[in-house]
């Protein structure tokens, strides 16, 4: 072996493990969303609280995300990815840690709102990271595999939940894995510099410029959409599964855990279709009008238990479709690598919308008229997800007119 083959051995080793670990952090901040839903029980008895302030606990967590998610983009593409990715650690560790503290639910629910800072950095720092790490042409597969963490954690949160004695302890373990996470990146994780784009006066502008794109508008419009009919679902799933198949809360988070890893698959399945060629339009119509008919199935008491459940597989597989192919486009759409973290923002933004509307309309509406209640409300949002796919379809189609010009 040369002296060159073992260098670049050695820093394609680095930056494979720049990757992992960067996937780590996606996983740490998806535990912080997925630790409400199987502690939702716990919360009840413990804080004497209904489905609708569980709701709000689950759903506050993603509102700075609603206004913070494009000026985060904007200050990692001027500070640089990994410093934002370690202060969105820091955040996490020290709201999940003042969580297990609080004394009370309006304590709680503060404490959520940082977390949900520390959520917000990280998933808009990590996909710009990985971005600039790997090659052009490993972006598609990597950013499929991105899609996971959140999926991923949620599972695990489901699956460890159970096994401690109280919600203070779960808060207390995602405090500690945020805070290893903080110490790998701090040690194993590069600065990247950013590859091209404006300098730091003109980032602004630059990015008011790219929210005013039809494109990445209707990006952001999309992953509102499927955010909202996931989290519709999986925010209150254990507590839905414990009543329709009547199964107790670990087995009730197991299966929740596994619905959520089917999600996985559909991301990764996505990565393979998007490397082959297939329409990016036409897997988020497909994807959003199965996920909208499962939801028929899922909240409405026409099916047994076990048969919603399969549905329940149906919805989360199929759904993985969408952000797969979502974070795949939002690179090309930016336009330009320093920018990239700012098209992530604008995800972050419609992810965010999603997380906050979906846990708190489906707590209210189901604590109010039932489960059947919540299946309008995803419907509705699978029905405008496949009109805004049209339309981006249709924008495509136009560019490619305006590219070729007259005959």
């Amino acid at each position: 072996m040369t002296i060159e083959t073992a260098v670049v051995q050695q820093s394609e080793t680095k930056r494979w493990a720049t990757v992992a670990i960067v996937m780590g952090c996606g996983i740490g901040a998806a535990l912080q969303v997925g630790k409400v839903p199987i502690a939702a029980s716990m919360l009840q008895q413990s804080l004497g609280i209904d489905l609708a302030a569980v709701g709000t606990v689950a759903g506050v967590f993603a509102v700075l995300g609603l206004v913070g998610s494009v000026p985060a983009g904007v200050v990692i593409a001027a500070v640089g990815t990994r410093r934002v990715l370690l202060c969105g650690l820091a955040s996490i560790a020290l709201g999940a840690a003042s969580g297990a503290l609080a004394p009370q639910l309006t304590v709680l629910v503060a404490s959520r709102l940082l977390e949900g800072l520390g959520f917000l950095l990280v998933m808009v720092a990590a996909p710009a990271l990985l971005d600039r790490v790997v090659d052009v042409g490993a972006r598609d597969v990597t950013m499929a595999v991105w899609s996971c963490v959140m999926p991923f954690g949620i599972a695990l949160a489901l699956v460890a939940g159970p096994m401690f004695g109280s919600w203070r302890a779960i808060w207390w373990a995602s405090a500690a894995f945020a805070a290893v996470l903080f110490v790998l990146v701090g040690i194993f994780v590069p600065g990247v510099a950013s590859r091209t784009g404006p300098a730091r006066t003109g980032l602004l502008q630059e990015a008011t410029a790219l929210a005013r794109r039809r494109t990445p508008a209707l990006l952001m419009v999309l992953f509102a959409l499927y955010s909202l009919m996931f989290f519709a679902l999986f925010s209150f799933l254990p507590i839905l599964l414990t009543e329709r198949l009547g199964v107790s809360s670990q087995s009730a988070g197991g299966l929740s855990a596994l619905a959520a890893a089917g999600n996985v698959v559909g991301n990764l399945t996505a990565g393979k279709l998007l490397a082959r060629g297939a329409s990016r339009t036409l897997l988020i119509a497909v994807a959003a009008i199965v996920m909208g008919a499962s939801a028929l199935g899922i909240f409405l008491p026409a099916l047994g238990g076990w048969g919603a459940f399969l549905l329940c597989l149906l919805f989360s597989a199929t759904g993985g479709l969408i952000p797969a192919t979502l974070l795949a486009t939002a690179p090309a759409a930016a336009r330009s690598a320093a920018m990239v973290p700012v098209m992530m923002g604008l995800l972050m933004t419609g992810s965010n919308f999603g997380q906050v509307t979906g846990p708190i309309a489906v707590g209210t509406v189901v604590s109010a008229w039932g489960w059947g209640a919540a299946s309008v409300m995803v419907v509705a949002a699978a029905i405008l997800a496949g009109l805004a796919a049209w339309m981006l379809a249709r924008g495509d189609h136009n560019r490619v007119g305006e590219a070729r010009g007259p005959a």
